[in-house]
């Protein structure tokens, strides 16, 4: 049988921290989901559409992966795509705490519904989507934290705002 698994979040933008538990994950299962989550109550700097094709553009070089978005439960995602493990990361102890109270509401809905939760390495510790997003928009030099295409995509970004 195929493990097959989803790593969802909003990936606004895809930071190496997220390409670091992607390739990892690659390894340990068949098939693995890049989920981005719409979330219309979240403000986002990149549409749905956007960060899908910027994540196609990191990814690309991984075979075992594909790039969906979803919106609802992730556990009506997960039974309609059929996986049974859900990625996470975790960077801090405040990662933990929610991280632990979703997976035991996931769980409740959706049992057979398993949780692999990943460190990144000691070099993206710090690293979020926010702080990338934050750097790049007081003109800051984000290329240790983001793809060269992803830095361009932020930098189009902020100017035209």
């Amino acid at each position: 049988m195929k493990k097959k698994a989803i790593y969802p979040g909003s990936f606004d933008p895809i930071t190496f921290g997220h390409l670091d538990l992607l390739k990892r994950s690659c390894k340990l299962f068949d098939d693995l989901t890049i989920a981005v989550v719409v979330n219309p109550h979240k403000k986002a700097l990149f549409t749905v559409d956007e960060r899908v094709a910027m994540i196609k553009m990191a990814t690309k070089k991984y075979r075992n992966v594909k790039i969906d978005k979803f919106d609802g439960l992730l556990v009506d995602y997960a039974k309609k795509v059929k996986a049974n493990v859900i990625i996470r990361g975790l960077r801090a102890i405040a990662d933990f705490e929610y991280e632990f109270q979703m997976a035991l509401v996931n769980r409740s809905l959706y049992k057979p519904l398993d949780m692999v939760y990943m460190m990144p390495s000691v070099e993206y510790t710090y690293l979020s989507s926010s702080i990338v997003r934050e750097v790049a928009s007081l003109g800051g030099d984000v290329s240790g934290f983001v793809s060269t295409f992803i830095a361009g995509k932020l930098k189009e970004k902020f100017n035209n705002a």
